[in-house]
């Protein structure tokens, strides 16, 4: 099973920011190995995000996104114990979803 998503997300006033790391080795089919052989491509080819199961992000990614993405955006509408939830699918089928609760950045 693929290492799990860091996800942070965190309330301040009244914006959410939410930050995300997605270990992958984001292959992009383009590079070749020591023996001149065109490595495969694999690459995550869809990330959702979620905040309580409405789709705030749903992004197609491709090979030219690095190796462990890492992602941010920010939003208003969220409190405090709210669920973002954070899946991706990859070009070979293999699945990755993990979930956070939004806490309370005045704490941290």
């Amino acid at each position: 099973m693929p290492e799990p998503i860091k996800i942070r997300a965190t309330l301040v006033g009244d914006i959410v920011d939410v930050r995300l790391m997605a270990p992958h080795i984001m292959e992009s089919g383009q590079r070749r190995d020591a023996n001149n052989r065109i490595i495969p491509a694999h690459h995550i080819e869809r990330l959702i995000i979620t905040h309580n199961g409405k789709v705030m992000v749903d992004a197609e990614l491709g090979g030219a996104v690095a190796k462990n993405p890492v992602m941010g955006f920010k939003f208003r509408g969220a409190k405090v114990g709210d669920k973002i939830a954070v899946s991706w699918v990859d070009t070979s089928g293999e699945k990755r979803s993990d979930e956070v609760s939004v806490s309370d950045g005045a704490r941290n």
